[in-house]
């Protein structure tokens, strides 16, 4: 993974499944000042995900690359769609991918390929709470503190190496709808500061 300069920042894809509030937060992080990345790509897996029209807004490109309902076996839908992913990647000259609010699991094939340039971030304090649920599973396990973590993709599920955290207090009255309001706030600080680093190597 090179290093990102001010003329030629690293390209980043950035991946979302939904309203794509992460992927805003960063795309006016990097309108704001000088980075050495800047978003080439928005992928979602979903053609209706209003972050599409957010990235179109500001100027970014931005595609849905569905799964392929017509292919009856899954493991070849999702290669089949991996395929499809990896190939708009090549497109578009990505040099990094960042997992914000992608709520699918990427297959060990697509991982290998992408390791070491592949971000994600989760809405707990890792190694505590990993998977689907992580408010929910806070909240049932009484937690007094919660948080996010950034951290890069490996083979498992919220498993690879932790790059930064940050914390908060959860507050006797939160449910997982408060408590997931609060927690992006800090993700939204986070995950640029974070993104950063990495273009800069300093991880």
């Amino acid at each position: 993974m090179r290093v990102g300069t001010i003329d030629n920042p690293i390209r980043l894809a950035v991946f979302i499944s939904g309203s794509g509030s992460g992927m805003e937060a960063l795309l006016h992080h990097q309108s704001s000042q000088t980075c050495l990345h800047r978003t080439a790509l928005v992928i979602s897996n979903h053609a209706d995900a209003s972050g599409i029209h957010k990235a179109q807004s500001h100027n970014v490109k931005a595609i849905a690359i569905e799964l392929d309902k017509s292919i009856s076996n899954r493991t070849e839908r999702r290669e089949s769609h991996e395929r499809a992913i990896m190939l708009a990647l090549e497109e578009h000259s990505i040099e990094a991918v960042i997992l914000s609010g992608y709520m699918r699991i990427l297959s060990p094939v697509f991982v290998r390929e992408w390791k070491g340039r592949l971000l994600n971030i989760h809405p707990s304090l890792l190694p505590k709470y990993p998977g689907a649920h992580a408010h929910r599973d806070a909240l049932a396990d009484g937690a007094t503190v919660t948080g996010c973590t950034v951290h890069l993709v490996d083979e498992g599920v919220d498993s690879g190496p932790i790059l930064a955290q940050r914390q908060l207090d959860i507050h006797p009255d939160d449910d997982e709808n408060s408590l997931s309001e609060r927690v992006k706030v800090l993700e939204h600080q986070l995950y640029p500061g974070v993104i950063d680093m990495f273009a800069a190597g300093e991880y």
